[in-house]
């Protein structure tokens, strides 16, 4: 198995990694990078690659010009270049995504190998997911690890956050996997966005990051009398982004504001790079900064500027005697750091709201409260700093119960998930040429039909009536829905003997189709129509050769008008609505079911099937196929059948079902442009 990561933002290296010098280099980049490493190390993995975005800031290193490093045997990082070459935050990445979606793409097409899954981390990675499955019919898995619908509801929204829930939802609508580390994500988050996820969400959690590491230099811990006047206390330590979300002003009341707690303790915050803050971090830093300067917090307060990896195994080394580690987020999505608290024997004070409770329910090494409640916060630590007894409990259980958080398991868990991410749940076959054809074939397939617990999707290029008379002709069985009008339309059954059209994916199609504008333009083509019965609200057909598709696609774009043009059996052309044809269709029936393109099996024979054989999971070309399939491109789940017709739709069953299609069953074809 061959894995892909794509992660975009921050500074993704070879360890060790700065955390915190950009906003956006955060925990997931250690998430990426552990989970890696471990994921090549399982006995089903050939390799792992992580992409990045390729850019140059001689302040952030020049590693990140690389095209290529290797961060262990087996483990590689590829960096996509675009003509933009500064570094971006996350927010200014939204400009730059459809270059970034070229150059993915791209640089999947001339790999040697293409993975078997990739494993999206954030939705704007997820974008470039998506368009790869649709080209190359790769599955995908996605992790959010932060939501905007959180981030809305906590009145932390900004400009484009809209934008950004809509992308997320669109993530977990076609994910193959959703991989989340909390219950509260998999549950309240992931259901908060109102989409149809069936089984596919997974709560895996991380593992701990390492920190067992010893100092090859001074630390911040030998460098804290440099802030504090009794550096021998205990410490109350924090180590996140100075971002608002994270209430890093909540935790220096909770402290100025308990004086026995002021008495027994210190403050240290290690809050990301300052000198690479942006703006909402300048702002952050410098309400720390007014706060201690208010409550007199002076010898009583570091807020180290930097620090590395070994900083802050460090300072959770030194926290762990008789100190705490407190997280007062508004709202964690995970908790990474709870867990290293809790590795390196640290009891923690936390938020109750995300990931943190489950961690606590887990390993109970620390107290939840209410992150708006300052006193609370000071409470909680004082009754673990103040009381010995308790604070050894809680650091016997932190090291005990944080084995629970394992990267070996995480990986081989993923290793299963991905696996799994593309298993059939369905079929979607064309009817003219693919089923029939062949007698003893379309007995054959009326066989499978009667013995197997696949459902069945008619994907055709005829309307409904002339669909069903076809299958009555060939005496095939009825599917349980139908495609028709070459993925115009989606028929449902009514559960009374009738079929209705799919609303939904009829608004769908509506979007960015201007029907009346380009019947005007092909108009002035003299071309030669088909019947009119043929025609539908969303398509528009045609007899022709393929110059005269290629006449109509140019047409089109001198209009600047969208639509897709799809040539078929040397003598048929259908315009249709941009958002349609027969996988956006397919898509649209997994969708109501919880699934996705990943889990259907398409069979075709002609060139309007390319887009479902293509981007569904598993693929059966019949051994009849028309030369518009030479092209499809050659990737794992492809099966070009021996036997014609339904014969050879059954033989791909077949081979799904004996777990026997790999590279070997696959022709070797040029890559389709």
């Amino acid at each position: 198995m061959i894995i892909m990561h794509v992660a975009l933002g921050g500074c993704l290296k070879s360890p060790p990694v700065s955390l915190g010098v950009t906003t956006d280099t955060g925990g997931h980049i250690s998430y990426v990078l552990e989970a890696a490493m471990h994921q090549v190390q399982m006995p089903d993995v050939d390799k792992v690659i992580i992409v990045t975005r390729l850019f140059d800031d001689a302040a952030l290193g020049a590693a990140h010009r690389e095209r290529y490093e290797t961060v262990v045997p087996g483990v590689e990082i590829h960096r996509l270049e675009t003509a933009t070459s500064a570094y971006l935050e996350k927010e200014a990445l939204s400009a730059e995504m459809p270059n970034l979606v070229k150059a993915f793409c791209d640089h999947l097409a001339g790999l040697p190998q293409r993975p078997d899954i990739v494993h999206a981390h954030f939705a704007d990675a997820a974008d470039l997911a998506r368009a790869a499955e649709r080209r190359f019919g790769i599955p995908f898995v996605y992790t959010p690890h932060a939501l905007g619908i959180d981030k809305r509801a906590q009145a932390l929204d900004g400009a484009g956050i809209e934008a950004r829930i809509e992308a997320e939802r669109a993530a977990i609508t076609d994910a193959a996997a959703i991989v989340v580390s909390t219950r509260d994500e998999a549950e309240r988050q992931i259901g908060g966005y109102a989409v149809r996820v069936g089984d596919r969400v997974h709560i895996l959690p991380p593992g701990v990051p390492r920190r067992d590491l010893i100092a090859t230099a001074p630390t911040v811990v030998d460098r804290l009398s440099t802030w504090l006047t009794e550096p021998a206390l205990p410490i109350v330590l924090a180590v996140a982004r100075p971002v608002r979300k994270k209430n890093l002003a909540a935790l220096v009341r909770a402290y100025a504001n308990h004086p026995i707690l002021r008495e027994r303790a210190n403050l240290v915050i290690l809050a990301g790079q300052h000198a690479n803050a942006s703006a909402e971090e300048v702002g952050v830093l410098s309400e720390i900064d007014a706060l201690a300067a208010e409550h007199g917090l002076h010898g009583r307060i570091a807020l180290p500027p930097v620090h590395d990896v070994e900083d802050v195994a460090a300072l959770y080394a030194l926290a762990a005697r008789g100190g705490v580690f407190v997280n007062p987020a508004l709202h964690e999505p995970f908790g990474l750091t709870v867990i290293e608290a809790a590795a390196a024997g640290v009891p923690v004070v936390s938020t109750r709201y995300g990931g943190p409770a489950d961690i606590l329910g887990a390993i109970g090494h620390g107290i939840l409260v209410d992150p708006r409640d300052d006193r609370a916060i000071g409470e909680a630590i004082h009754a673990i700093v103040s009381d010995p007894v308790r604070h050894a409990a809680l650091a016997d259980a932190a090291r005990k119960g944080a084995r629970a958080y394992c990267w070996h398991r995480y990986a081989a868990d993923s290793a299963a998930i991905y696996a799994a991410a593309a298993t059939p749940r369905f079929l979607a076959s064309d009817i003219d040429n693919t089923l029939t054809g062949c007698r003893a074939g379309a007995e054959a397939f009326a066989e499978w039909r009667r013995r197997s617990a696949l459902p069945f999707v008619v994907a055709t290029g005829r309307e409904m009536d002339a669909a069903r008379l076809i299958l009555n002709r060939w005496r095939l069985p009825m599917p349980d829905a139908f495609i028709t009008d070459v993925g115009t339309r989606l028929m449902l059954a009514d559960g009374n003997g009738q079929w209705r059209a799919c609303a939904d994916f009829a608004r769908l199609l509506d979007t960015g189709w201007d029907r009346d504008a380009v019947c005007a333009t092909l108009d002035r083509l003299d071309l030669d129509p088909q019947p009119a019965d043929t025609a539908g609200r969303h398509k528009i057909s045609f007899f022709g050769d393929a110059s005269d598709a290629t006449r109509i696609r140019r047409a089109l774009d001198r209009a600047e008008l969208a639509a897709r043009v799809v040539f078929s059996h040397g003598r048929l052309i259908d315009v249709l609505a941009p958002r349609g044809g027969k996988a956006a269709a397919i898509a649209a029936y997994a969708a109501r079911h919880g699934w996705t393109l990943a889990n259907a099996v398409a069979a075709g024979d002609s060139g309007n099937d390319v887009d479902m054989l293509t981007a569904c999971g598993h693929a059966i070309v019949v051994g009849n196929a028309g030369d518009e399939l030479a092209a499809l491109p050659t990737r794992r789940g492809l099966y070009r059948a021996r036997r014609h017709h339904a014969g050879g739709v059954v033989e791909g069953l077949e081979a799904i079902e004996r777990g026997a299609i790999t590279f070997a069953d696959v022709a070797p074809v040029a890559v389709a442009a």
